[in-house]
């Protein structure tokens, strides 16, 4: 084989109703190689990756494996011929082990038919060493934290011992521990000889990692370079097709007085949290996985009860029973989960556009003005610059970065006096975290306090005026703006910094 290519892909095509998602791509994978994989929400990546995996066929194209064609009728022949894909979406199943979802249907046997389970558990426990999980295999993975189940998936696609591992996002909901963990674990499957195609909006992972980057834009292939003669700005540039400037960019308007106040609270993983937040400011919260913020922002917004605690809203006591009535108040909560707990992915654009605020759309009756919905969805769509054929768009059907500014459309459409966004450029690309982060200063500079949740950093210290952080439940620190840094954020999160509170 040329170059000791393992995988090609040639000319290869697909067009889904609207769009064409793939326009004659090419892509060469070589043996014990990390290949990543760049591009725009919307590029291509996460489809032509699903045509390596076999759950999509190409309209035309080749794909030649050992230097031979083959076509894969589903995601079993894939694997058959060796190649193992994490999906962003996760595919576990919560009422099931950990081991049970490891080796679902491939489970070590005795006696010809009956289950090995002292085998099954003890391979188990050889995959979480690897990743330092100190958890029992028979743990029902709906027990398990975004973090745990994103570290399962990666397992079971590495326990297939495969040729050609696929990792796309795989770090979205990983800690940075874990992240460095990932990456030993593939450096040692390199070595062994496998073969690594590494798709991830976080570029400083790119250069990390690495071998060679391929660059998709539109559907089409930009560019295949070395990663050492490239760059972060050169990557972006062939990215988004322009120089992006401060994508944080820049506060528009004063801060308010303060107006909304969190005292005592306490429920969970958390106790004893009080926080203010003023008229127009970003309020950063930071921490580690599992130190309690996206369960103090549930409490707040009412999905799960304070056990403790006082919420005050201009002066007003809140007294929050269910989202319903938070949102009532003028709270809204951008949440973490935009598929499991955010959109509605089978219904349209127009409707989730609307979702959070029904009310606003019937008459005295309670019937709904389709005019008025349909103006608001065209409107949202325009504003946001959602990228969708139509607002009768299933929502599933749009890349990721679209329907996080859809999302974030969704939470408009009350006109909130709070927003609490919890990780809110999750799995999208640079160029639409340059939009959604335009649009929180957009909404900030009309007064709206806005309390920011993100494990990356950069974004933290990018857009907030002042920072929180959170360890172990509690409130370990605060920053203002011009004293933050990665370094005490981190040092605060992990119980060293000097900085923090006692």
């Amino acid at each position: 084989m040329a170059d000791n290519v393992i995988l090609q892909l040639r000319g290869i095509t697909k067009t889904f109703p609207g769009v064409r998602a793939l326009d004659h791509v090419d892509f060469g994978l070589r043996c014990g190689e990390v290949h990543a994989l760049v591009g725009e929400n919307g590029a291509g990546k996460s489809t032509l990756m699903h045509i390596v995996g076999g759950i999509y066929r190409p309209d035309t194209g080749q794909i030649v494996l050992d230097g031979r064609p083959v076509r894969f009728r589903s995601a079993h022949d894939a694997a058959l011929c060796g190649i193992s894909v994490v999906f962003q979406d996760l595919s576990l199943m919560g009422n099931l082990s950990v081991a049970e979802n490891i080796f679902a249907n491939r489970q070590p046997v005795r006696a010809g038919a009956f289950i090995d389970s002292a085998a099954l558990e003890r391979q188990t426990r050889e995959l979480l060493h690897r990743f330092d999980l100190d958890l029992s295999p028979r743990t029902l993975v709906k027990h398990l934290s975004a973090a745990q189940q994103q570290v399962i998936e990666i397992l079971k696609a590495m326990s297939y011992r495969p040729r050609v591992l696929v990792l796309d996002e795989p770090t979205s909901s990983l800690t940075a521990t874990d992240t460095q963990r990932l990456f030993r674990n593939m450096e040692r499957l390199k070595a062994e000889g496998t073969s690594i195609v590494y798709i991830s909006h976080h570029l400083r992972e790119v250069f990390q990692v690495a071998d060679r980057v391929t660059v998709l834009r539109d559907g089409r292939h930009v560019e295949t370079s070395p990663a050492a003669g490239l760059t972060e700005d050169a990557i972006v540039k062939r990215m988004v097709g322009r120089t992006l400037g401060n994508i944080y960019g820049e506060r528009a308007s004063e801060i308010g007085p303060e107006y909304f106040r969190v005292e005592g609270a306490a429920a969970g993983r958390f106790r004893d949290v009080s926080l203010s937040l003023r008229r127009g400011e970003i309020l950063g919260l930071a921490g580690l996985v599992g130190s309690g913020r996206t369960e103090l922002a549930r409490a707040v917004f009412g999905v799960s009860p304070l056990t403790a605690g006082r919420i005050t809203l201009e002066g007003r006591p809140l007294r929050l029973r269910g989202p319903g009535r938070a949102i009532a108040s003028g709270l809204g909560y951008l949440t973490e989960d935009r598929k499991g707990q955010g959109l509605f992915l089978r219904m349209s654009v127009r409707a989730n556009c609307i979702a959070p605020g029904l009310a606003r759309f019937a008459d005295r009756l309670g019937l709904m003005d389709e005019r008025r919905i349909g103006e608001f969805a065209e409107a949202s769509r325009s504003r946001f610059d959602i990228v969708t054929p139509s607002i009768g768009q299933t929502v599933g059907n749009l890349s990721g970065g679209n329907q996080q500014k859809l999302l974030l459309a969704m939470w408009m459409g009350i006109t909130p006096k709070v927003l609490i966004a919890d990780e809110p450029t999750r799995g999208v690309d640079v160029g639409a975290k340059s939009e959604i982060y335009a649009l929180l200063r957009q909404l900030a500079a009309t007064g709206v306090g806005i309390v920011l949740i993100s494990s990356d950093l950069l974004e933290i210290l990018g857009l907030s005026d002042r920072i929180l952080v959170m360890r172990q439940g509690c409130i370990a620190g605060e920053f203002l703006r011009e004293n933050a840094t990665e370094e005490n954020i981190v040092a605060c999160a992990a119980g060293v910094g000097r900085e923090c509170l006692p």
